[in-house]
């Protein structure tokens, strides 16, 4: 299946409970993603969904590189911290920081997040280090 198909089909399931895709959704499409293709694939997987998503919706500016990677890292280092959950109400219990939208804050100040570097290319955290894994 093509990217761009593959990105629509996980975002069916993360919104089909909802009909939105709001934060939790974000998170819950980009763990299905890192389950299935892995946290490399899913960068440019999620990163070239959401961008195409925003420029559909007329605001292509939206979109925001460091931050679509850093949520797929957090999402990562926490599924690879322990027993794979069974589905993603078992990993949302077991990491509820994620479902914290403010989350990416604890890492980067706020003059990383808001530069037109940031936005366009991936930036390293500047506050502090991701965890390396986290246990469920």
């Amino acid at each position: 299946m093509t990217a761009p198909g593959r990105f629509e089909e996980l975002m069916a399931e993360a919104t089909a409970a909802t009909g939105r895709f709001g934060h939790r959704e974000h998170v819950h499409l980009t763990w299905l993603a890192v389950r299935a293709h892995g946290p490399a694939a899913t960068v440019e997987l999620v990163g070239e969904g959401i961008l195409a998503t925003a420029t559909r919706a007329g605001v292509p500016g939206k979109f925001h590189a460091t931050l679509t990677r850093a949520w797929v890292e957090l999402v990562a280092r926490a599924e690879g911290g322990g027993e794979p959950a069974r589905d993603f109400e078992e990993f949302a219990a077991r990491h509820p920081e994620l479902l914290d939208k403010e989350l990416p804050k604890r890492f980067y100040s706020a003059a990383v997040l808001s530069s037109e570097e940031a936005k366009a290319a991936w930036t390293e955290p500047d506050l502090a280090p991701f965890p390396r894994q986290t246990r469920g």
